[in-house]
């Protein structure tokens, strides 16, 4: 098989679950070389994404490896199976890699839970909503480059209604958010309208922090958890000013897991959610 010149964010993190599996045995890239009877550089590759790996090879692996977590090899294994282009390899020469392997990871998602505090979630917003802030984006993005993104981000959405069974949703939306106008006050109407339509369908959940329930942890940036086929496999992903940054060790997805839960607490139910949406869309 041959190693690949740019693994995708996914590949990567196959790779990473591999080397967490040889560590938690306690060997070196050479002692598992020599126990799996290859070459250490065959192994280093595995390791990086750069070298695909069977199903089967990833449980003779865990075996020599002595994993005896059961569930998290399958769904390692599992990771090998999918060899299909996605929808998102047509914007390949697009736009930024970091949003084809967010839609990827998306795809592969058994869950998703987000948070904002200064804007709409990307899954939940209109066209034209998107387009308004997509035109915000410094340096500046050409009219070309706006359509793209905003269209990929409507694709996107289609995991939300698309996948079988239906991906479950949730999203903690403050109420700051809510009042932002991105574009005209029309713009602004119609994406009020679109997050009370959103709200029923069953996997999606929409909660609004109000003003009044007062501060809140984490420093106010967007956080997006994906939740993986097991805990081990979940994935956090931060917007950062220089672009998506994916975090999955264990302490950083206990972290967020903890702040997503408190933003929950310190949330509306669905139901008073609804009618302050409904509120401020009426005031808008």
């Amino acid at each position: 098989m041959p190693v690949r010149p740019s693994p995708t964010a996914r590949q990567l993190r196959f790779g990473v679950e591999l080397r967490r599996l040889r560590e938690r045995a306690g060997l070196s890239s050479t002692e598992a070389a020599r126990l799996l009877g290859m070459k250490q550089a065959q192994v280093s590759n595995m390791e990086t994404g750069r070298l695909g790996v069977s199903a089967e090879r990833v449980r003779t692996m865990a075996c020599q490896y002595e994993c005896p977590d059961k569930d998290l090899v399958e769904a390692i294994a599992g990771m090998t199976g999918d060899r299909k282009r996605g929808w998102w390899e047509e914007y390949r020469d697009l736009l930024p890699p970091a949003l084809l392997d967010l839609a990827e990871l998306e795809c592969h998602g058994t869950a998703l839970r987000t948070s904002h505090t200064s804007g709409i979630p990307g899954l939940l917003q209109t066209m034209d909503h998107a387009r308004e802030v997509f035109r915000q984006v410094v340096p500046e993005l050409s009219p070309a480059e706006i359509e793209h993104r905003a269209s990929f981000r409507l694709k996107r959405q289609g995991i939300l209604f698309h996948s079988k069974p239906p991906v479950p949703y949730r999203a903690v939306i403050h109420e700051a958010a809510l009042h932002m106008r991105f574009g005209s006050r029309d713009v602004t109407r119609q994406q009020l309208k679109h997050l009370l339509k959103l709200g029923e369908h069953p996997n999606i959940s929409i909660h609004v922090i109000p003003f009044d329930a007062g501060g809140y942890p984490g420093s106010g940036q967007p956080i997006y958890y994906v939740h993986g086929a097991v805990p081990q496999l979940d994935t956090v992903q931060l917007d950062q000013s220089h672009g998506l940054v994916l975090l999955d060790a264990e302490a950083q997805l206990a972290k967020y897991r903890t702040v997503l839960d408190r933003l929950m607490a310190l949330s509306l139910i669905e139901l008073e959610s609804r009618a302050l949406i409904h509120h401020i869309l009426q005031t808008t």
